[in-house]
């Protein structure tokens, strides 16, 4: 690891918390006012981007694994989906989540929403994570000797 840049690497390690934080507030507070998960999924894509960039790759492959990023790809897409099929088995239209509180649709309204949310945070947090991994790993054309 490079050792120069000392405020970079303090200051990205006191910005990561508060970013993940936002992602989580933006991500439960969805319905509500806006925003929701591909707001929230970019914001704590942009918290992992960061350290990499900061730290390099290797660094923040140590923290989230490839194989891990590419299950959150599926798990995101599963609650998903998953969200629709359980209303499709509870006698509804798919993604009717009235179906999740016959008594009270609107409870079912408020919970279905935060399923389906969930999922697609987690769907892009995994796919803006993927693309990083995918384009830091590359070699690159020129060497730095050669600019």
């Amino acid at each position: 690891m490079i050792r120069h840049h000392l405020i970079l690497r303090v200051v990205t390690k006191l910005l990561i918390g508060p970013i993940m934080l936002f992602a989580l507030y933006v991500q439960f507070h969805g319905d509500y006012s806006p925003g929701g998960g591909f707001q929230a999924g970019v914001i704590m894509a942009v918290a992992f981007i960061i350290y990499g960039v900061v730290f390099g790759l290797a660094t923040v492959q140590q923290v989230l694994p490839p194989w891990l990023v590419h299950k959150l790809l599926a798990l995101g897409v599963i609650i998903y989906a998953g969200t629709g099929f359980a209303s499709l088995f509870l006698g509804y239209a798919y993604l009717d989540y009235g179906a999740f509180s016959p008594a009270h649709p609107e409870h079912g309204q408020h919970w279905g929403i935060l399923a389906v949310e969930l999922g697609v945070g987690i769907t892009v947090t995994g796919v803006m994570v993927a693309v990083y991994y995918a384009f830091a790993a590359r070699t690159p054309m020129l060497s730095d000797e050669d600019w």
